[in-house]
């Protein structure tokens, strides 16, 4: 029998983790709704759907530690599992600014390394960074006025990475 992406976080608890909207897992899946909807590869979605796997680096609470990566892949794709790692990996602080640029450099958390991401890695991880806030924005009125501004000005800079779902669903949850 195979387990799904939804079995493997149900067993590490992700619906029992509170969340703005609801549970971790609430959220995730409208994460992954939202790219559906947006019409991303498959892949892309279903990184959506298990993003906080490792934890990320505005949300700690990690459902699977490093070591079981191998795992990982085996049960959700090594495709799916790479954007999953190098999601939850950003450094925020450190690769936030440059990502849109072609030569800006990203920093894994995990490890320190720093690296240009490949113009592909770039844009999916714009659009699932999109995603994400903007699931968070939209069930949250708070989190909407402290970080929108924020969030228009970053999604602004990324515009060439996100695409035209992506930006129209920025400036409806953002204004």
């Amino acid at each position: 029998m195979t387990v799904t992406a939804v079995e493997l976080l149900e067993a590490a608890g992700a619906a029992r983790i509170e969340h703005p909207g609801g549970t971790l897992l609430d959220h995730l899946k409208r994460v992954e709704a939202v790219l559906d909807t947006w019409g991303a590869r498959p892949a892309l979605a279903s990184a959506g759907l298990c993003h906080a796997f490792y934890g990320t680096d505005g949300f700690p609470t990690s459902l699977l530690e490093l070591e079981h990566r191998a795992a990982l892949a085996e049960a959700i794709g090594a495709e799916v599992e790479d954007l999953v790692y190098f999601y939850a990996s950003c450094d925020r602080k450190a690769s936030y600014r440059g990502l849109a640029e072609q030569d800006g450099l990203f920093r894994d958390r995990f490890t320190g390394a720093e690296f240009p991401p490949t113009a592909q890695q770039r844009r999916d991880f714009a659009e699932l960074t999109a995603a994400n806030e903007l699931d968070l924005a939209a069930v949250n009125p708070d989190i909407r006025a402290r970080y929108g501004s924020g969030l228009r000005t970053l999604f602004g800079r990324w515009r060439p990475l996100l695409s035209a779902p992506a930006w129209a669903h920025c400036r409806d949850v953002l204004g």
